[in-house]
């Protein structure tokens, strides 16, 4: 799974990872983001431009939006057949922006915390899916989920899942409005490769969601 990550570059690097989108004036960095708080998201939709959704997929035939709060990860495997995510895998694709990602290590005295990132420091982008979902009086809701697949060789002594990061020559086809059959995007969502990435032991500072500092990416 993947339950909290970071964003903590600038717009300057944004905008070099990725030409061609723009970005809200109001981005700043995160350092400890969770489930139904705001995520930087490009949508399918053709605009070519980033905006902040609700992390946590509401369908749009959900009664309560509360049923986000426990969409915020999809797997892989099953994203064409389960009816909460199959017509947004088809249908509304996305990048969710990151330079990092936690995972809790399970071990014989409790769980350590690991910070997930690229060697190169660059930010990255997770497979994701959308949604908007329209409130009986008219308001609207535009939410996200994490797409998440099988781990690499250096996720998996940590955790049995990893999310899915999109290389950027995949980044195009993924944005695609057009729809597309599961067999069309399936090799896609396979494991970024573990050579690329590095995981550092962080503090339990990271435990708790309001601890949005510099200091939760500090090494243990």
């Amino acid at each position: 799974m993947c339950g909290r990550f970071t964003l903590s570059v600038d717009y300057a690097d944004l905008q070099d990872t990725f030409p061609g989108f723009t970005f809200p004036a109001q981005v700043k960095p995160r350092y400890n983001i969770a489930p139904t708080q705001p995520v930087l998201v490009l949508p399918n939709d053709a605009t070519h431009k980033s905006d902040f959704f609700v992390w946590g997929l509401i369908p749009s035939w959900a009664k309560d939006p509360a049923i986000g709060s426990r969409l915020f990860n999809a797997r892989a495997e099953t994203l064409a057949e389960k009816p909460t995510f199959r017509s947004a895998y088809k249908y509304h694709r996305c990048l969710i922006l990151a330079d990092g990602f936690f995972e809790w290590q399970v071990k014989a005295g409790g769980k350590i915390p690991h910070l997930i990132r690229l060697k190169s420091g660059k930010p990255f982008a997770f497979a994701g899916l959308w949604e908007h979902w329209q409130s009986p009086d008219g308001s609207e809701v535009k939410s996200a989920t994490i797409i998440t697949t099988t781990p690499n060789e250096l996720m998996a002594p940590i955790h049995n899942r990893m999310p899915v990061i999109l290389p950027r020559n995949a980044y195009a086809r993924w944005l695609d409005p057009a729809p597309f059959l599961p067999a069309d995007l399936k090799s896609l969502l396979v494991p970024f490769p573990a050579e690329e990435m590095i995981a550092i032991p962080v503090s339990t500072l990271v435990n708790t969601p309001a601890n949005d500092t510099p200091e939760v990416l500090m090494p243990a």
